[in-house]
């Protein structure tokens, strides 16, 4: 007689079980998202690079700092140098995750990507840079692909070089000006790097 009441007895715990479970599983599901939200550098924004990638923003007083230089060369190239501050280049390998002051450096001329860098030095074919004037770009990544951000801006060095004469030949004449310091950030308009003023680091 006993075991006939606890049947009906365990029944219920078991639906009490159940049901208590999936209420669990949709405040667990409510943690998680918490969990992963906020990011372990700096903050993920709604803001993105012309690919799509999230700029992640940090202190002004943390962030990573880049300047570019960039040189005609006598073979129709251009030597890119590039001064950086609180930065480190990531090893091959390294995995996708972001950690503060390091990443990789990637290099535009024109809105194009070129290459993605893991030395202070590169050199852009004449061939990528007809007749006329461009702007390379600087811009500093997070190893999971984020974007280097400061108030909103991405972390980047820009300079404008001129090909004059013919075509694919630097023009070498290059007003110093019109590269930008080493240690510098330059505000190109738009959406550029962050406004520094020019001040050199």
């Amino acid at each position: 007689m006993t075991w006939t009441r606890a049947l009906p007895a365990a029944l219920a715990v078991c639906v009490l079980v159940l049901t208590g479970t999936a209420s669990c599983d949709s405040g667990d599901a409510g943690q998680k998202e918490k969990a992963v939200s906020p990011s372990p550098v700096g903050k993920v924004l709604k803001d993105t690079d012309e690919e799509g990638r999230h700029y992640r923003e940090v202190d002004d007083k943390d962030a990573p700092e880049v300047g570019i230089e960039v040189q005609p060369d006598t073979d129709d190239s251009w030597d890119v140098r590039l001064t950086l501050t609180r930065f480190r280049f990531s090893p091959a390998g390294a995995e996708p995750r972001p950690v503060e002051g390091r990443g990789l450096v990637y290099l535009y001329v024109d809105g194009g990507l070129v290459t993605r860098l893991r030395t202070p030095e590169y050199r852009i074919p004449g061939d990528l840079v007809p007749r006329g004037t461009h702007t390379v770009t600087a811009r500093l990544y997070a190893d999971d692909g984020t974007v280097w951000a400061v108030d909103g801006d991405p972390v980047e060095s820009t300079a404008d070089i001129t090909v004059s004469g013919a075509e694919g030949s630097p023009d070498a004449s290059v007003s110093p000006d019109v590269l930008s310091a080493p240690g510098t950030y330059v505000r190109t308009g738009g959406r550029g790097s962050p406004d520094r003023g020019g001040k050199a680091s």
